[in-house]
């Protein structure tokens, strides 16, 4: 009888991390059924992961903001406690910590990653070269003995020969590394690099390699089940850094050679191979100009930049590492890898990282609220969100990312187009951000075209040059909070006995016909004739200067002309001997051209249609029509003829006694 092989039942899952990675992980299991366990710190109690898990409880003292997420062991009696199966570690923190990994499997807990032996091997970049060597994968010379002090530092660099790069043993994304180019620089940069090394890791075990100037940085995304089936699921080209942090990513590179990709491919495979590597990893090279290909490090953990391999491939990594870990296969219905040629590859993703940090001023992190955040959408996009919304707080004690958006296209620029769109319609206000930074990236020729190196951004000084947005919306929304809650600064004196009179509108009755006005006058006597009638006349006739420029030009500039005919009929059917309505003159004319993108004429003759018993009247200047400017007299009179065929009636020259005496000396 064939024994059937013993799957792990996972039923309760717990993340050991925050942010939008713990959100990707909490999400994944759900779909998988698996009820979900968030962890956070005080300094956390409001963030998102928080409330996307079935069960989440707080870690370590209110006090401390980020040391719990590294307390081995107060996350493993914790995860005991409530009984959970399994832990996912996320990226950074501990997810390359051997103990970690050990103690979840002392106590029944299985690590979702590589076992304790393969990331013993492979998490130290130290031991990890020796196996690249082992395995005849080309390495980059480094140190032979260990680095321990500035002394030894300089006696290994000085072997090795300038530039060097010295590296933190355990983890990554930059932190504990720094490009060295001389022996005087090594005294300040190591101690800096080291305790930099202990803080993000806890771990100051530095190493000492040769520097390979201006290569492209290459990664090769594995996956592995536990009964030794191991696929690539191809290659990201991640060379568009910043101090050795990753910017931007794409999947796949698109400008070397697919005997060089190959031969990545397989060094990525002996090396995992090697090791029994179960579960997924990232193995990382330089390739330099000529193609030649140097190994660099294992990352025995999902990768930040995992959802451009996912927007490729189709595949979901982190829902496949849950299911690699019940100890299933890799052809297991929920992954169905049968082998490598079940994996395609299709069109061109890009990843990037909207962060709050300041490019203009050395990427220095921004904090404080934000104020207001709108995000993007549509075809070929995804955003991996954490606690990104108004009123979010940005701590200075975590990762300055808000938000990772990538992108997919059949093309590399049309994806990074789609990207650019993307970025573009986001609106984040309150704390600064690297959006159009990082907009000058994916736009530049050199990135579309696929042929960054990891010098790119120091290279090209013309990606930190872009304006900055004026946020006139936050600034006036600040204004009128202020001026609602503490009252305007401005007025001296409030007479708290004054009441606001609700309106009473005339009754109106809009189907009933327009009472005869002054139009009609007009219209029956001619222009001669009823000026004579106006002068001999004795009582006042009255003027409204509402509809042309009332209250220093606020209805012409504010007030579109469907607003202003809401209240037209209604007012020359109750105010039939009304003189006129003076709706015509330069800022209004100049306001609805070029601000309200309205035709002018158009609003006259609407005008004229909604009030036909009652003069229509313009202001003018003697020598201008619509700017404050002289104008040729054929122009004024030109316009004086249009402004009559389109309804004004009455002309009110402003300036009329200017030309009085003119040319004669007075």
């Amino acid at each position: 009888m064939e024994n059937k092989p013993e799957y792990l039942e996972i039923k309760k899952l717990l993340v050991a991390n925050r942010g939008e990675i713990a959100i990707r992980v909490l999400r994944a299991a759900s779909e998988l059924g698996v009820r979900t366990v968030a962890i956070f710190t005080n300094e956390d109690r409001y963030s998102q992961h928080k409330y996307k898990a079935d069960e989440s409880y707080q870690i370590g003292r209110d006090e401390d903001a980020l040391k719990p997420y590294l307390d081995i062991d107060a996350i493993v009696q914790l995860a005991k406690e409530k009984n959970v199966d399994a832990i996912h570690p996320g990226y950074g923190f501990l997810s390359e910590n051997v103990e970690f990994a050990t103690k979840c499997r002392e106590a029944g807990i299985k690590f979702i990653g590589p076992t304790p032996e393969a990331m013993s091997m492979l998490g130290d970049k130290v031991e990890a070269k020796k196996i690249a060597i082992a395995c005849n994968v080309p390495v980059i010379e480094d140190n032979i003995n260990d680095v321990t002090s500035v002394a030894i530092a300089e006696e290994e660099a000085g072997r090795i020969g300038y530039p060097v790069m010295l590296k933190a043993a355990s983890g990554g994304g930059g932190r504990g590394m720094r490009v060295i180019r001389s022996k005087e620089e090594i005294a300040k940069a190591f101690p800096e690099a080291s305790n930099e090394a202990l803080r993000a890791f806890g771990d100051d075990t530095m190493f000492i390699e040769k520097f390979v100037d201006n290569p492209k940085h290459i990664e090769v995304q594995i996956m592995a089940d536990e009964h030794g089936n191991m696929v690539h699921l191809y290659e990201r080209d991640c060379s568009v850094q910043r101090r050795f942090q990753k910017v931007v990513e794409v999947a796949p590179c698109s400008s070397i050679s697919q005997k060089t990709k190959d031969a990545l491919y397989k060094y990525a495979i002996d090396i995992c191979k090697y090791v029994n590597y179960t579960n997924v990893g990232t193995v990382e090279f330089l390739v330099d100009g000529e193609e030649n290909i140097y190994f660099i490090e294992v990352n025995p953990r999902i990768q930040v930049e995992h959802t451009i391999t996912e927007e490729i491939t189709g595949i979901d990594i982190v829902r496949s590492q849950i299911v690699i870990a019940t100890g299933r296969e890799l052809d297991h219905p929920q992954i169905w890898i049968k082998n490598q040629e079940d994996i395609k590859c299709d069109g061109f993703a890009i990843q990037c990282r909207i962060t709050t940090e300041d490019p203009k001023n050395d990427f220095t992190p921004d904090y404080g609220t934000i104020i207001a955040y709108r995000n993007a959408a549509g075809f070929g996009i995804r955003l991996d969100e954490g606690s990104s919304s108004p009123g979010t707080k940005i701590s200075p004690f975590f990762d300055s990312m808000l938000c990772k958006v990538s992108a997919k296209g059949r093309t590399l620029k049309g994806a990074s187009q789609r990207l650019n769109r993307a970025l573009s319609e986001f609106r984040i206000r309150g704390v600064k951000t690297n959006i159009k930074f990082v907009q000058n990236v994916i736009t530049h020729e050199v990135f579309q075209a696929g042929n960054c190196t990891v010098q790119f951004i120091e290279n090209y000084p013309e990606l930190f040059e872009f304006k900055r947005s004026l946020d006139r919306g936050t600034k006036l929304l600040n204004y009128l909070g202020e001026t609602i809650v503490n009252g305007n600064p401005d007025v001296k004196f409030v007479d708290k006995t004054k009441v606001f009179i609700d309106p009473v509108l005339p009754d109106f009755d809009r189907f009933a016909p327009f009472p005869d006005g002054t139009k009609q006058l007009l219209d029956k006597h001619g222009p001669e004739a009823f000026a004579q009638l106006i002068r001999a006349d004795k009582q006042i006739h009255y003027t409204d200067t509402t509809f042309r420029d009332a209250h220093q030009s606020l209805l012409a500039t504010r007030m579109r002309t469907v607003d202003m005919l809401n209240v037209a009929d209604r007012f020359v059917k109750n105010n039939p001997n009304m003189f006129s309505m003076e709706v015509w003159g330069g800022a209004t004319f100049d306001v609805a051209y070029r601000f309200l993108k309205e035709s002018p004429w158009k609003r006259l003759q609407l005008f004229r249609e909604h009030m036909p018993n009652t003069l229509l009247q313009m202001l003018i200047r003697g020598s201008n029509a619509v700017g404050y400017t002289a104008y040729p007299d054929n122009l004024i009179e030109r316009f004086i003829e249009k402004s009559a065929e389109n309804g004004v009636d009455v002309f009110r020259i402003f300036d009329s006694l200017n030309w009085l005496g003119y040319g004669k000396g007075t």
